[in-house]
C-alpha cells in the first residue's frame, strides 16, 4: 500500500487556520543538433546494475538506487550547465534559452540545488548565485511579474518557475540586504499571481488570459514553494487551483488540457499530482484517481522501461512523474526511478546536456538532473 504522512497534519492546520495560509508543512550558440533515442534501453554496463551501497568522492553513502553512473551523469550534466551559463546569470547562449531566458535561468537554479548547491555554499554556488540575481532584475517592480518581455507570449511560466527558485532559494540566501529585496518581489509575485487566477480557479500563458492545466500546476507548485519559505499564500487561491484540477478530471482518472476540452492528458496528468499533495489532497478521490491512471502509464502498462508514452512532451511529463512517484512512497519509486535512471544516463550526450522534447538542452539537463537528484532531498518541494 501507498505510505502517506503518519497525521493528515497539513489538512488539520488548513481546517483552523485564521490568517488565509497554505496548509502548515510536516541562440548564440546553438544546441547540438542530434536527438538521442528516446526509447533507448537500460546499458550494460553499471548503469543499470543496483548496488547495495554506493559512496560519493568523500566517502558518504549515496541514496538509495544511486549507481556510480548516476553520480557520474549528474557531475556531467552539472559541469554542462555551469560551463554554458552566460555571466549575467542566464542561460541566452543556447536555444532554448535565448527563447526562455527566465524560465531557463529558473529550472536550471533548481538543478543546481537540488544538488545542494546554494547561493554560499558548495561548487556551484558562483552559478546559483548568478542565477537568483538575473531573476531578481527580471521581476517588475509594479506589476510583480517575472518574465523577460513576454517570454514567447508565455509570461506565467516564467512567472511561476522563477517563483518557485527564489522562494526555494530565499532561506539559503545569506546576504540580508539581498534577501529583503526577495521578500519584496516574492510577496509582489504571490500577489500577482492570486490577482491573474481565472474566474475557474487556473491560469494560462498571460495573466487574466483564461486558464489550462500546465500553468495552472507551475503557479501551485510555486506558491506551495512560498509557503514553505514563510511567506503567506491566500487558501482561497490554493482551494480555487484545487477546484480547477477537480472539474478538469477525467474518467481515466487523469486531468484534460483545459475545462475547456476534453480527452486527459499524461504529462499534464504526471504533473497534477506533486501539486495536489502539495496542497494537502494526498489520500482524496481525485488524487487517488490520478496516481492510478499515472502509475497505470509510467509503470504497469509493460512500458516503463520506455522514456517516451507515445503521448509527447516526454522530459515534461517524466519531471513531474518523477516527483509524484517519489512522493506517494517505496513502492512507486522502486518500480520507477531505477529505469527513468538507466534511461537518462543512456541518452545523455558526451559533452553532459540532455536535449529534452526538442526545446533545447538547457531545458533538458535542468529538468534530467532535477529528476536523478531528487532522493538527495535537498529540496522539500519535491520531498515527501
Amino acid at each position: 500500500m501507498r505510505k502517506h504522512p503518519s497525521t493528515p497534519l497539513w489538512l488539520a492546520l488548513l481546517a483552523v487556520t485564521m490568517l488565509g495560509v497554505w496548509p502548515a508543512a510536516a541562440p548564440a550558440q546553438e544546441a547540438p543538433p542530434a536527438e538521442a533515442d528516446t526509447d533507448a534501453q537500460p546499458a550494460d554496463d553499471d548503469a543499470g546494475s543496483d548496488v547495495e551501497v554506493v559512496f560519493d568522492e568523500d566517502g558518504n553513502i549515496m541514496p538509495r538506487h544511486f549507481t556510480a553512473a548516476t553520480q557520474r551523469a549528474i557531475e556531467r550534466g552539472l559541469a554542462y550547465l555551469a560551463q554554458t551559463q552566460s555571466n549575467d546569470g542566464s542561460w541566452t547562449g543556447t536555444r532554448d534559452g535565448a527563447t526562455y531566458p527566465v524560465t531557463m535561468t529558473a529550472l536550471s537554479g533548481m538543478a543546481f540545488i537540488a544538488g545542494g548547491n546554494t547561493t554560499s555554499r558548495g561548487p556551484y554556488a558562483d552559478n546559483v548565485r548568478k542565477a537568483v540575481r538575473y531573476i531578481m532584475r527580471q521581476a517588475n517592480p509594479q506589476t510583480g511579474v517575472i518574465a523577460a518581455g513576454n517570454e514567447n507570449g508565455r509570461v506565467m511560466y516564467p512567472h511561476g518557475f522563477s517563483l518557485m527558485f527564489l522562494a526555494c532559494a530565499y532561506d539559503m540566501e545569506s546576504d540580508e540586504r539581498v534577501r529583503e529585496q526577495m521578500r519584496i518581489i516574492i510577496r509582489k509575485a504571490i500577489a500577482l499571481t492570486s490577482q491573474a487566477q481565472s474566474p475557474l480557479g487556473g491560469w494560462m500563458y498571460m495573466p487574466n488570459s483564461g486558464d489550462e492545466g500546465s500553468v495552472t500546476v507551475t503557479q501551485l507548485q510555486a506558491l506551495r514553494a512560498c509557503h514553505n519559505a514563510g511567506f503567506v499564500v491566500p487558501e482561497e487561491t490554493i482551494q480555487q487551483a484545487v477546484n480547477y484540477l477537480e472539474i478538469c478530471q477525467t474518467p481515466e482518472g487523469g486531468i484534460c488540457y483545459s475545462y475547456g476540452s476534453r480527452g486527459v492528458r499524461l504529462p499534464i496528468s504526471a504533473a497534477a499530482l506533486p501539486c495536489l499533495y502539495a496542497a494537502g489532497e494526498y489520500e482524496s478521490d481525485m488524487a487517488e484517481a490520478c496516481l492510478a491512471y499515472v502509475a497505470s502509464e509510467y509503470i504497469e502498462n509493460g512500458n516503463n522501461r520506455q522514456f517516451s508514452k507515445g503521448h509527447g512532451h516526454d522530459f515534461y511529463g517524466q519531471y513531474y512523474a518523477a516527483q509524484a512517484f517519489y512522493q506517494a512512497g517505496d513502492e512507486y519509486w522502486d518500480n520507477y526511478f531505477p529505469y527513468v535512471r538507466d534511461q537518462l544516463i543512456n541518452m545523455q550526450q558526451q559533452d553532459g546536456w540532455w536535449n529534452g522534447d526538442g526545446v533545447g538542452p538547457v531545458y533538458g539537463t535542468a529538468l534530467s538532473l532535477t529528476i536523478l537528484q531528487l532522493p538527495y532531498k535537498y529540496l522539500p518541494i519535491y520531498q515527501r
